[in-house]
């Protein structure tokens, strides 16, 4: 779940229609979609919606506008993605007419000796907050690849937007920088994010010049300028500095990979979402074993609904513990996992009257994420879908001298336990990611597109959406406001106070131990849209959605 003190913001923002502002986590707050035709951006913070906006006005597509999201949101929430980063993408193309994943997780480090993470090193547990979790940063070669492929405007403009707010600053939001991380950020990080020694606070002004100077050269020289230029270079002398297993030579030789998505039909619906090295495969599972229920007949997060749904997640967490892996190494049996006999043989196993114990397949699971989702389309009816991430709020709290951009800490996610499994932090490996994007159609046509932070809540929180579009028939504002529950190992389950008292004892009589999230936050922060068709085929209507537990926007024109 995103660090709620290491989320940024601004003070008001005129002139941007439909503000999903924040409210209570499973409120009704922030319902209402924000519409348009042209256009729709839905993201973490309005500066950075706008920046898409304004791209999409200029005459860019979906896939310029996701640049310079992508770009703006390393400058405007610093603590959660950036081009020290990675991510998973899912991208429906026009043109093609075709959906396909974006791979940005990088590979790890050629070097890597997965035993510094795991006793009896010496610091085994600090080795994976600091230079030695720091893996191939893929962010950048995604957006080139990206705009590349399928971009219309000059790369150098869809950097302005972030360029300009570095350079000028903006003001923060809510508690400003965390005085808990700002205490272990290095001096020179320091100076940017703070002031006087102290962390800078609600209303203050953020200025990142170093990060103007970065964002400029990767806008001039491409993807080259970030992974062997000045910046590759100080990112290789930071990790020497600092014992890391990153070099110059995995830098050079990262690259972004285009693959076929995986999907499964749900309802008539097509659900498509990113196939390995990212793990979205969990989030299927939970929607096919839910597919063999009456999901609109046993009622919105009722205890009848929730408590199957529930049960699917602990076998899907298992799943996801069990089989990820490498695609070239140890694929996921899929031909099993997304097959309807499978799904119908786990459903039937589920006890209506009792709750079952989770059951371990012998792995330890990594932490939880900080992370941040966006999507966009465009009226030509293009959409991409992206999650993006710095690991840990920071990454590792590295920054590579007079760059400005935070290093990920992208190993600390691995499995280290037994040593060698499939989601140990292997050399030369593709990192596994857990982020979740998707795009689901309707009659043939992309419909909708969703996704959320949140760590190991990423994979139960967006099926939990999709069942609210699908079987609730909820508009995407509603789907993405209702409340939600997440499995949460060994043995709890997270269930937000929305979801009424009454549901939550009923769950609780049938074993499940429970544990209420109240207050503001909650379990995600997810951005979603729709689009509504013509006579033409051609879309009609844009309607998107911020998550009401956040500070988004989504606007459209």
């Amino acid at each position: 779940m995103p660090c709620r003190g290491a989320r940024l913001g601004i003070l008001a923002l005129a002139g941007l229609a439909g503000f999903i502002g924040p409210g209570t986590a499973g409120s009704a707050a922030g319902r209402k979609a924000a519409g348009g035709i042209k256009g729709m951006v839905a993201s973490a913070h309005p500066l950075a919606t706008r920046a898409g906006l304004d791209v999409l006005k200029k005459g860019g597509n979906a896939f310029d506008a996701a640049v310079a999201v992508a770009a703006a949101l390393n400058v405007v929430e610093p603590a959660m993605s950036g081009m020290g980063g990675y991510g998973t993408i899912l991208v429906f193309a026009s043109g093609p007419q075709k959906v396909l994943f974006l791979n940005s997780s990088g590979r790890i480090p050629a070097a890597v000796d997965s035993d510094v993470f795991r006793a009896p090193t010496p610091d085994f547990e600090k080795n994976r907050r600091g230079a030695k979790a720091v893996s191939t940063p893929g962010n950048v070669h995604a957006w080139e690849a990206m705009s590349r492929r399928f971009g219309r405007l000059p790369w150098k403009d869809l950097f302005a937007p972030a360029v300009r707010l570095a350079e000028e600053g903006f003001v923060l939001e809510e508690e400003g920088i965390p005085k808990t991380a700002f205490e272990n950020f290095p001096a020179q990080a320091k100076t940017i994010f703070g002031r006087g020694g102290q962390a800078l606070g609600k209303g203050d002004r953020l200025v990142q010049k170093d990060l103007a100077r970065s964002l400029t050269a990767v806008a001039e020289g491409g993807g080259q300028a970030f992974y062997e230029g000045e910046i590759g270079r100080a990112i290789d002398a930071a990790m020497r500095q600092g014992g890391g297993f990153l070099s110059l030579a995995d830098l050079r030789n990262d690259k972004a990979e285009w693959r076929d998505p995986i999907r499964i039909s749900y309802r008539g619906f097509e659900v498509f979402t990113s196939s390995p090295p990212a793990n979205s495969f969990c989030s299927l599972v939970r929607l096919g074993i839910m597919s063999r229920f009456d999901v609109a007949a046993l009622g919105r997060n009722t205890a009848e609904m929730l408590h199957p749904f529930i049960e699917a997640s602990k076998h899907a967490f298992w799943c996801r513990l069990r089989y990820s892996g490498d695609p070239d190494v140890s694929p996921p049996p899929f031909d099993l996992l997304l097959s309807e006999a499978y799904w119908t043989k786990r459903a039937a196993l589920i006890d209506p009257r009792k709750a079952k114990p989770f059951e371990y397949p012998g792995l330890e699971r990594a932490a939880d994420g900080h992370t941040t989702h966006f999507v966009v389309a465009d009226s030509e009816g293009n959409i991409v879908s992206a999650t993006q991430t710095l690991g840990n709020a920071f990454g590792s709290r590295i920054m590579a001298d007079r760059t400005g951009i935070w290093l990920n800490n992208s190993l600390a996610y691995c499995t280290f336990e037994p040593k060698g499994n499939p989601m140990d932090a292997h050399a030369g490996r593709r990192k596994l990611s857990g982020d979740c994007p998707t795009i689901v159609f309707r009659e043939g046509k992309p419909w909708a597109a969703l996704g959320t932070p949140g760590g190991h809540t990423i994979g139960q929180t967006v099926p939990q959406m999709v069942m609210n579009l699908i079987d609730h028939r909820m508009d995407i504002g509603a789907a993405l406001a209702a409340p939600r529950v997440s499995f949460v190992e060994p043995d709890q389950i997270a269930v937000e106070e929305g979801v009424g008292q009454a549901v939550i004892d009923r769950l609780a009589a049938l074993g499940h131990k429970m544990r209420v999230v109240k207050g503001p936050g909650g379990l995600g922060n997810a951005h979603g849209l729709t689009v509504e068709y013509g006579p033409d085929g051609k879309p009609a209507r844009l309607l998107g959605a911020a998550d009401p537990r956040g500070r988004g926007l989504a606007a459209g024109f």
